[in-house]
């Protein structure tokens, strides 16, 4: 597999991330991945899950066929101001598309 594209999921809406989703697989790159920290996490996952299902006027010009092909768990360790650590949940979620993306209309 080749490696994949990296969309870091903020607090923007939605529609910005399967967007982003459509804008690089319209690009050629058909292996993406998305990365989300804390609680940014069930924003990826809506995402993720919007594209594969092609919900929406944006997510319906995705390629016909998207799978979620990996999803990585990670904690990271983050300093903190008072000399101890932070710990943070990260997600990562591996999509592949595998069709024609749909035309502009």
């Amino acid at each position: 597999m080749p490696n994949p594209r990296d969309i870091f999921i903020g607090s923007k809406p939605l529609h910005s991330y399967i967007n982003a989703v459509r804008t690089t697989m319209s690009e050629g790159e058909r292996v993406i991945r998305l990365v989300a920290r804390g609680r940014n996490i069930n924003m990826a996952v809506d995402v993720a899950e919007v594209c594969r299902r092609r919900a929406g006027i944006i997510a319906g010009k995705l390629p016909g066929d998207i799978d979620v092909s990996d999803v990585e768990l990670a904690t990271e360790t983050f300093p903190r101001d008072d000399g101890g650590t932070r710990n943070v949940s990260v997600i990562k979620i591996t999509m592949e598309g595998h069709a024609d993306m749909h035309e502009e209309e």
